[in-house]
């Protein structure tokens, strides 16, 4: 056998073994690792859904508008943690229940009936929806699952009063009621006594219009009070009419629950404002974080829930100082708006000298102080 047949035979030996070495190769399966599936995503908390139920319209300019400025504060405030909505111009009727029931029906879990008439159809819905929270705002009656909120407005009135009795010529002040309930006779009483503070001569005229918000009917109150000799008008209701109107008449006026001074900037004194974005911003808090408890709340200067804001310029400066002073004293707790001795209209004591009303008797305020004219409407 020649060489270059041997070497023929070696070369494909070698090539038959690299060939069978590949062959096993191709046939052993290596397994490729396994990839980790993903870890699932926390599932999102569903927003909390609430509803407020307005007595006015949002563009009322004083109580709804205030309020509605409060639920732009909790949107603010927890971003998308919370989803609200509102119904405007719910009567306190019959109405009240069925839009309260509809929010039910619509998943909201925390609720807010803005206005005094509220309270029977809120409590209704409340028996009936123990899965929801509610909040009635100027109401006396809980449940369970509904707690009442108010404000102080009796300390805004009471200093527009200390105003009012500095800047009449007439000694005569008039106010544009709207329903004869605690809350807007103890708002009367104390814008007659913080006038009476500076100015000891005040009396107070009042007309009644039996409605929160219906600005024809308000100016036809604040055009009779400033016929009657009126010269410096305050209004517990709604709209802006009687700025308005004092301005057209050339008197003066107090804006009531939101600023007011556009709406008669030469006629406004000031403007008794509410803001209820720190109360509505808790309330929300505490649905959030499982803590809402049923109970009563009731904010004032105290809270950063009433001030006196925008007085005039020709104000005089001791009288904007006395206010400056006032706020501080109810912020502290120095000072009280009613404290004894304090007068019926006939002269009757209802206060004791020294003696400082609590809140059950500022509740039951049905009887006008001395120097305010005329009868509560159904006493």
């Amino acid at each position: 056998m020649t060489d270059i047949s041997k070497r023929s035979i070696v070369k494909m030996v070698a090539l038959t073994a690299v060939a069978a070495a590949a062959l096993v190769g191709c046939g052993k399966k290596e397994e490729a690792p396994k990839a980790e599936a993903p870890a699932a995503a926390p599932a999102k908390a569903e927003p909390l859904k609430i509803a407020f139920a307005y007595v006015g319209p949002v563009g009322d300019g004083g109580w709804t508008f205030a309020h509605d400025n409060g639920r732009k504060e909790v949107e603010k405030a927890f971003g998308d943690k919370v989803v609200t909505t509102f119904v405007e111009k719910v009567p306190e009727s019959a109405d009240a229940e069925r839009v309260i029931r509809d929010m039910v029906g619509q998943g909201n879990k925390l609720i807010f009936g803005t206005t005094f008439g509220y309270m029977e159809p809120m409590l209704k819905v409340a028996a009936d929806s123990k899965d929801v929270k509610f909040e009635h705002a100027t109401g006396y009656k809980t449940a369970e699952n509904l707690r009442t909120y108010d404000s102080r407005t009796y300390e805004g009135a009471y200093m527009a009063g200390v105003i009012a009795g500095k800047m009449t010529k007439t000694n005569t002040l008039g106010v544009v009621a709207s329903i004869p309930i605690p809350e807007v006779v103890r708002n009367i009483n104390s814008f007659t006594m913080g006038a009476q503070s500076v100015n000891p001569k005040i009396k107070t005229k009042v007309v009644w219009v039996n409605e929160w918000f219906n600005p024809p009917k308000e100016t036809e109150a604040a055009t009779s009070l400033i016929n009657g000799g009126a010269d410096v008008l305050m209004q517990n209701t709604d709209s802006s009419a009687v700025l308005q109107t004092a301005e057209k008449m050339g008197k003066r006026a107090f804006g009531w629950d939101s600023d007011m001074t556009a709406y008669g900037p030469k006629a406004h004194l000031g403007s008794a404002v509410i803001n209820w974005g720190p109360y509505y911003v808790k309330a929300v808090g505490e649905a959030l974080e499982g803590k809402w408890s049923t109970g009563q709340s009731w904010w004032g200067v105290k809270e950063g829930a009433i001030d006196m804001v925008n007085v005039a310029a020709d104000v005089p400066e001791d009288t904007q100082k006395k206010i400056t002073e006032i706020k501080a004293g109810l912020k502290d707790g120095s000072f009280s708006i009613w404290k004894g001795p304090i007068v019926d209209q006939a002269g009757k004591e209802v206060l004791a000298k020294d003696a400082v009303a609590d809140d059950k008797f500022l509740g039951g305020v049905m009887f006008y102080v001395k120097g305010v004219e005329g009868k509560i409407p159904g006493k």
